[in-house]
């Protein structure tokens, strides 16, 4: 998939035009992309339009108006963006209650390394990490947000676009597991065909 340009990215101004619009398609393009996970995690599929979007967001929240900054906002974020036959994920885990978060999250060190996909009863995946969820885990705590990678082999890929998906979260103090639905997996094909 094509990483975000800097040509791609709107000024401020610019994006204040279209940003309700934009926000409403995102919103709607999420619904088909979030898979929950228990009652606690929930995860996004990342592509270039939801990057996009989180760029254009960062610049508008941050006032970023210097190119420098704007280029080291997109090298960060394209980060997300899936290269070939792989699927970009956001786990967010969220526990809205301050004293409840404080108690079960150093119960969820290292939940990031527990997500798999299951693609029929053929192939099983482990999530990477990326360095964020590393760190985290190496001061003993869990983050909120962590941002994982699913790497495909060719015949996986093949394989996902003909047989039913799951994702388990298999963790000692958290385990669940749940189908993707179709209209997810929908777009996870898109994802790799782009």
């Amino acid at each position: 998939m094509k990483k975000i340009s800097f040509d791609e990215i709107l000024n401020i101004y610019e994006y204040e035009k279209v940003r309700e619009e934009r926000k409403r398609e995102i919103i709607e393009l999420k619904k088909n992309r979030r898979v929950f996970l228990g009652d606690l995690v929930h995860l996004v599929f990342e592509n270039r339009q939801t990057v996009w979007f989180q760029i254009q967001e960062m610049i508008r929240a941050e006032r970023m108006v210097k190119d420098e900054e704007i280029m080291q906002e997109i090298e960060v974020y394209n980060e997300l963006v899936p290269d070939k036959n792989q699927l970009s994920v956001t786990m967010f885990i969220e526990i809205p209650d301050e004293e409840e978060r404080k108690r079960l999250l150093p119960k969820l060190v290292g939940i990031h390394d527990h997500l798999y996909l299951h693609i029929g009863n053929k192939h099983t995946v482990r999530a990477i990490a990326d360095e964020r969820s590393k760190e985290d885990y190496e001061y003993g705590k869990a983050a909120v947000v962590h941002f994982l990678k699913f790497n495909l082999t060719d015949q996986q890929v093949e394989d996902l676009k003909n047989l039913p998906l799951k994702l388990e979260i298999n963790h000692p103090n958290y385990k669940t597991m749940a189908d993707i639905p179709e209209n997810v997996k929908a777009e996870l094909i898109k994802d790799l065909e782009s």
